[in-house]
């Protein structure tokens, strides 16, 4: 989507908040014993009182109002009897629309005390959109942003999940661009506009490049690696970019 119009920026600012506070308050309810799907059936509540809809399971009819994944699960994951533990990296990924606008948001982090390496990844794939994001400028190539995303994730002797991306976002929840890359790929020449509206959304992994998706058909999975993800609905202006979903 290019915003043009207030009405387009207010719109995308009140679903972005939406979003972003649902994520929020999932994050605070997490606790070592809850299922995905009791925070699942809050965010429901929470997407309800909000007057919004949930994206996934409105666009698609994916089982639940949120992707809740846990561990070896990168995206996608579906809400259901999985009690959470001490130690767990968690990633909530809020997506939702309202009055025609949406947004998508989500973020990994560690429940309690977790193994050194699962924090280490929420940090670094932090680091890694904060570079991203200062590449994600009006007339910029795209590919800068996969290129300052993937140096992050050298720097820290980790990698970058390649067949998970970002993608346009604003008046759909997936649309053009099709694809932001998490690396440099030199055949990407696209050219950022002013009012771009995108979902920035680094996977930093511990070793493997690439998730497989499981036999539920939704959930994407790794073998043998942790990934971290983090992600923002943005809006690109010449003043600069507009975070909706923080």
């Amino acid at each position: 989507m290019i915003a043009k119009t207030e009405e387009d920026f207010n719109g995308l600012k009140e679903i972005g908040k939406i979003c972003g506070a649902i994520r929020d308050e999932l994050v605070r309810s997490t606790k070592p014993g809850m299922t995905t799907k009791e925070l699942d059936n809050l965010a429901g509540e929470l997407f309800e009182k909000a007057g919004a809809q949930s994206a996934p399971k409105g666009v698609y009819d994916f089982p639940g109002y949120t992707c809740i994944s846990i561990n070896e699960e990168v995206a996608h994951g579906i809400p259901g009897k999985r009690a959470i533990q001490e130690g767990d990296m968690v990633n909530i990924d809020v997506s939702g629309s309202k009055n025609g606008y949406f947004a998508d948001t989500g973020i990994s982090f560690v429940v309690g005390n977790g193994k050194d390496i699962l924090q280490t990844l929420c940090d670094v794939v932090k680091e890694a959109f904060d570079a991203g994001l200062e590449k994600a400028k009006p007339g910029a190539k795209k590919s800068a942003i996969g290129k300052a995303v993937h140096n992050v994730a050298k720097k820290h002797n980790l990698t970058v999940i390649k067949n998970l991306t970002g993608h346009g976002v604003g008046s759909s929840i997936h649309e053009a661009p099709e694809h932001i890359f998490n690396y440099y790929d030199s055949w990407d020449k696209e050219i950022l506009k002013n009012g771009m509206v995108i979902a920035l959304e680094p996977f930093i992994s511990t070793k493997e490049e690439e998730v497989f998706q499981a036999d539920d058909g939704w959930t994407y999975l790794t073998e043998k690696s942790f990934v971290a993800q983090y992600e923002h609905t943005i809006i690109l202006t010449k003043e600069g970019p507009i975070i909706t979903t923080l």
